[in-house]
C-alpha cells in the first residue's frame, strides 16, 4: 500500500463523505436496475413471478443476514422488525413482486416504462409527511399522471389491464414504502437491508405457493443463468446501495432510477429480446419523464 493510500485510511477526515458516494450508488442503480427487467423476462421462461422473486430474495437475505451476525452485527429490536417487515413486503412484496406478474403480460421494456411513475408517487405519498408539492411540484405530477394515461393507451398495456394495473401498484407500493420507511426507526446500514429481503421474501413465497406456483422439474439454462444475475446483481447490490443512496440522498433523487431505468430497459429489450416499443408507449414514458423532471427541478430550487 502507498503512503498516500494508507494515510487516507488511518485518516478519517481524508475518507470520501457518504454523499460523495452517492453518484457512483446512483449510476449501479441506473445500470443495473435497467438491465433486471430483462432478467427477469428471460428467468419467467422456467419460474414462475412470485416464486421467482421470493427465492431471489430469500437467497440474498439469508446470506446477509448470516455474514453480518457472523461479524458481531446486532439483531434489530422488535420494532425494527416490524418496521423491516411493513417496508420489505410494500418495496419487495408488492413492488418487486408484482412487476415479476406483471412481465407474464408485457414486455420488458413496458415494465420499466410503467414503473417511472413511481417518483411521482413518491412526491404525492410525501404529503403525508408534511412536505406537500408546491405548485411547481403540482405540475409535475400533473403532467406525469397524465403520461401514464397516455401509456395506458398504448398498444401493449391496454391489451393487458391486469398487467398494467399490477405495474401501477407495484410503483405506488415501492413509493410509499420509501417515502414511509424514511421516518420510523429502521436496522442499521446493511441489516436493514437483510431484515426486509427476509420479510418481504417471506410475503412473496407464500403468495406464489398460497396462488398455484410450483417450482420447475427442468429449468433451463438460460432462466436459471438469468435468476442468478438478479440474485447477486439486482438484490444484493442493487437493492443495499438504494437504501444506501435513500439514506444520504433526497429522496427524489433516491428514486431518480426510476425515469432513467426505463430507456436502459427499452434498449436492452430490444437489443437481446427482440422486443418493440410503439410510438404512443415512446410518448408516455415521455411526458411521464418530463412530470418527473418538473417535480425533481421544483424540489431542487424549493431547498
Amino acid at each position: 500500500m502507498s503512503d498516500a493510500s494508507a494515510t487516507t485510511a488511518n485518516d478519517p477526515t481524508l475518507a470520501p463523505s457518504p454523499q460523495a458516494l452517492v453518484p457512483f450508488g446512483l449510476l449501479a442503480l441506473y445500470l443495473i436496475w435497467g438491465s433486471t427487467y430483462l432478467a427477469i423476462h428471460f428467468a419467467l421462461q422456467s419460474y414462475p413471478p412470485f416464486l421467482l422473486a421470493g427465492l431471489r430474495f430469500l437467497c440474498a437475505g439469508v446470506l446477509f443476514y448470516g455474514v453480518l451476525r457472523l461479524r458481531g452485527a446486532a439483531p434489530p429490536s422488535p420494532r425494527q422488525w416490524r418496521n423491516a417487515a411493513v417496508t420489505g413486503v410494500l418495496l419487495l412484496g408488492f413492488g418487486n413482486g408484482l412487476v415479476c406478474f406483471a412481465e407474464e403480460r408485457v414486455s420488458s421494456g413496458i415494465a420499466a416504462v410503467a414503473v417511472a411513475c413511481m417518483p411521482l408517487f413518491a412526491a404525492l405519498f410525501s404529503g403525508l409527511f408534511g412536505e406537500w408539492p408546491n405548485r411547481r411540484e403540482g405540475l409535475g405530477l400533473a403532467i406525469g399522471f397524465a403520461g401514464v394515461v397516455v401509456l395506458n393507451l398504448g398498444s401493449s398495456l391496454s391489451g393487458s389491464r391486469l398487467g398494467a394495473l399490477a405495474l401501477l401498484t407495484a410503483a405506488a407500493a415501492w413509493a410509499f414504502g420509501s417515502v414511509w420507511s424514511r421516518h420510523q426507526d429502521m436496522p442499521s446500514g446493511p441489516m436493514n437491508t437483510a431484515a426486509q429481503m427476509l420479510c418481504g421474501s417471506a410475503a412473496l413465497l407464500v403468495a406464489g405457493f398460497g396462488s398455484g406456483e410450483r417450482l420447475p422439474a427442468h429449468p433451463t439454462l438460460h432462466a436459471t443463468l438469468a435468476g442468478l444475475y438478479l440474485l447477486v446483481f439486482g438484490s444484493m447490490i442493487a437493492f443495499s446501495t438504494y437504501l444506501y443512496v435513500l439514506k444520504h440522498a433526497r429522496p427524489t433523487l433516491a428514486t431518480s432510477y426510476a425515469y432513467v431505468n426505463p430507456p436502459v430497459a427499452v434498449l436492452f429489450g430490444v437489443l437481446f429480446a427482440g422486443e418493440h416499443v410503439g410510438p404512443i408507449d415512446l410518448t408516455g414514458m415521455a411526458v411521464i419523464l418530463l412530470g418527473v423532471v418538473v417535480i425533481s427541478l421544483a424540489r431542487r430550487k424549493r431547498r
